[in-house]
């Protein structure tokens, strides 16, 4: 299974769905505006990627306004926020078959590329 769960509404989504050519790699799509992620898709994320620390996103306006920077969440906190709300999660999340990818960074696009490449 290939999916892809992102935000339509961001720019560096689409950037990154056209630069991976993902229309190609018969991904499924999951706005999670429209679509809200479900507490099993979550837990699966966290169990593949070592946590929901590591799909917190950081530099959504919530994180701020929340004061989360300053505040000690445990896993089950994190678990609660990023489900309540969509913009806590790190963005986009890739699915390939057993393989998770979080978030924008120049490191997990290379690598969710190279997964790619090696699945053709």
């Amino acid at each position: 299974m290939k999916k892809c769960y992102y935000l339509s509404t961001c720019s560096t989504c689409k950037r990154i769905i056209d630069q991976l050519n993902l229309k190609e790699y018969s991904f499924v799509f999951q706005d999670i505006k429209k679509e809200p992620i479900q507490e099993e898709q979550l837990e699966f994320f966290s169990e593949k990627l070592g946590g929901y620390e590591k799909l917190l996103n950081r530099r959504a306006r919530k994180y701020r306004e929340l004061d989360l920077k300053n505040r000690n969440l445990s896993d089950s906190d994190l678990k609660k926020l990023i489900l309540s709300e969509y913009t806590l999660l790190k963005r986009p999340v890739f699915v390939v078959d057993d393989l998770v990818f979080a978030g924008n960074s120049k490191n997990t696009i290379e690598k969710v590329e190279k997964v790619l490449h090696e699945s053709d």
